[in-house]
């Protein structure tokens, strides 16, 4: 299995819980260790891997890159610019909660309350927002802050008083619908709907940053990157372990520069239409005017991209991470090492539920508003979907923040692509279904894959 928080120089033996293996299995520890030779000794061992079942999100990333071809070819607009920028932003939401459902599943666990819990703290932030007139900051901060209560809540039951996660969430799930209904339909000028009127607020979701700080975050990311790349192999060089050559460095140095320049410079084109002049009605006159450029990158790329780096960096280099593969991947073990393994459960519904939060917060952002179905329907099939397509898997102890993007790309590459490609009353039911057998396909995958690789001796 691929778990990137395993430290190679780990003892394999040790009952130390900041340094004992994640699997407790020495062969899972050398398919993630640095080995010897050059970049192609590395792709080498990496097809050995793959053969051997441990695919990770290779699925995920051969099928993201397959439907976009598809769809561009069978639908040109798909490929536009402006569609490009929507594809981000719609997938944003389903990422955000699939984040946070990530580290939920490392564990084996699942949360059922993920969507619903999104939808209270959207109408929470809303209801102060609009009928207590409170500032964005605020507003914000009291949903993040639901978020936080709802997961030590969640957590607690599952931990402590020993109800399956699957109980409790299912529970809250039906709860929260009416916890949102409350939010909705009661306070200040309420009528079922809240309007959200705070420019910073809508923003988040529509908004696009200047095209010269798309620059330079470009920058911040590539040179932050390879300076932690060439940190790694430095301390790991100094205390005399294999690391890895710097000729691979550099070329995933090279390929992620690649990747967001091109990217950024998509995202900086105009792609508000033809960019001529429009005729408009000026009190009672046609004035010849030429609208503002619709270009930059979306504010919700810098959020995906912030947090992705954090969660990241807490899952594969911190002991807190190493703690939740441990418990993920045997929690009797894990137990045995002195790991406290429930305080690591509640942590996970923590982060599960503050994700959700900024999930709902960009749902709200998207449509200007809140009712009662948000964060409802299909939001959690999508999230859950999400993550497992991506590569994390159901059973527990593999999975990680990228899985959560790729995966939501992924779904919304197939909701857009849908709409494009199929009009009329079945649009939807065809869009379902066909993203049903997506999520099916990645979870026979995941369980053919652990298969394989426990015949293999690797899980």
């Amino acid at each position: 299995m691929t778990t990137s928080s395993v430290t190679p120089e780990s003892s394999p033996t040790s009952t130390d819980p900041d340094t004992a293996p994640a699997h407790g299995d020495l062969a899972a520890v050398a398919a993630t260790a640095p080995i010897e030779g050059g970049i192609s000794d590395y792709f080498r061992t990496y097809t050995q891997r793959v053969r051997s079942g441990d695919m990770g999100s290779l699925p995920a990333v051969a099928g993201l890159v397959v439907l976009v071809i598809v769809f561009w070819i069978l639908h040109p607009t798909f490929g536009s610019l402006a569609n490009f920028s929507d594809l981000l932003k719609q997938s944003s939401p389903t990422i955000f909660i699939a984040m946070g459902l990530v580290f939920v599943l490392l564990l084996g666990e699942i949360d059922l309350a993920a969507g619903t819990a999104a939808g209270v703290c959207a109408a929470l932030m809303a209801r102060l927002s609009v009928g207590y007139d409170w500032p964005w900051p605020a507003a914000i901060g009291a949903a993040l802050v639901c978020g936080l209560v709802i997961g030590t809540f969640t957590g607690w039951l599952c931990a402590k008083v020993r109800i399956p996660s699957f109980v409790v969430t299912l529970a809250l799930f039906l709860a929260f619908q009416g916890v949102e209904l409350f939010f909705v339909l009661n306070g200040k000028g309420a009528h079922g709907n809240i309007s959200i009127t705070d420019d910073f607020i809508t923003d988040l979701y529509n908004g696009q940053m200047s095209p010269w700080l798309g620059w330079l975050l470009v920058v911040v990311a590539v040179v932050g990157y390879g300076l932690v790349k060439l940190q790694q192999v430095t301390s790991r060089s100094r205390a005399g372990l294999i690391a890895e050559p710097v000729s691979l460095v550099a070329l995933k140095v090279a390929a992620l520069a690649a990747l967001l320049v091109v990217a950024v410079y998509l995202l900086n084109r105009n792609r508000g239409g033809t960019g001529g002049t429009q005729l408009i009605n000026q009190g009672g006159k046609l004035v010849m005017v030429r609208p503002p450029a619709l270009q930059g990158v979306p504010w919700v790329v810098l959020l995906i991209g912030f947090f992705f780096t954090v969660w990241t960096f807490v899952l594969s280099r911190t002991r807190y991470g190493r703690h939740v593969y441990a418990v993920g991947g045997n929690t009797e073990a894990a137990h045995r090492a002195g790991i406290r393994t429930d305080r690591i459960r509640i942590s996970v519904f923590v982060i599960s539920s503050f994700m959700a939060a900024i999930g709902g917060v960009l749902i709200a952002s998207n449509t200007h508003s809140v009712d009662a179905n948000t964060g409802g329907g299909n939001t959690l099939l999508l999230a859950v979907g999400a993550a497992v397509i991506g590569g994390t898997s159901l059973f527990g102890g593999r999975g990680r923040p990228a899985d959560a993007v790729i995966g939501g790309l992924v779904v919304a590459v197939i909701a857009n692509g849908m709409a494009d490609l199929v009009q009329g009353n079945n649009r939807d039911s065809i869009q379902y279904i066909v993203t049903g057998a997506v999520l099916l396909l990645a979870a026979a995958v995941d369980a053919l894959s652990r298969r394989r690789a426990g015949a293999a001796g690797l899980g």
